[in-house]
């Protein structure tokens, strides 16, 4: 089974940014599509973003302020947050699973997990 790491989350103001890293090992990387997601404190676990080969995906909350990427040869994803607004405050998860024809968005199409890192900010 992939197994995979987190990096530190941390605490950011509002408007500042914040970059995430999952480390995998223990599989082949470049077989599985890799995600986000992240749950807030009473809150269900949603999908923040996704990439599939070099294709990415993202929630409209995080579209145009996130970026995900893969770098193959160390097995590392990869999640850039930028103007981070309070809402975005959570506990991150990355994932390894596989997309479907009709999208990388549902978390039951992934299989292994990390053990998730906090992300708070700050008003």
């Amino acid at each position: 089974q992939l197994q995979l790491v987190e990096s530190v989350g941390g605490l950011v103001q509002a408007g500042g940014s914040l970059r995430l890293s999952c480390a995998a090992s223990g599989g082949t990387f470049s077989s599985y599509a890799m995600g986000w997601f992240r749950q807030a404190p009473g809150k269900e676990r949603e999908f923040v973003a996704a990439i599939r080969w070099i294709n990415p995906y993202y929630a409209d909350s995080v579209k145009g302020r996130f970026t995900i990427s893969r770098d193959a040869a160390t097995g590392t994803l990869y999640l850039q947050m930028k103007s981070l607004k309070p809402e975005d405050t959570a506990v991150y998860y990355c994932a390894a699973g596989y997309c479907s024809a009709y999208g990388c968005s549902d978390l039951r199409q992934y299989a292994n997990w990390g053990q998730g890192t906090q992300v708070t900010v700050s008003s």
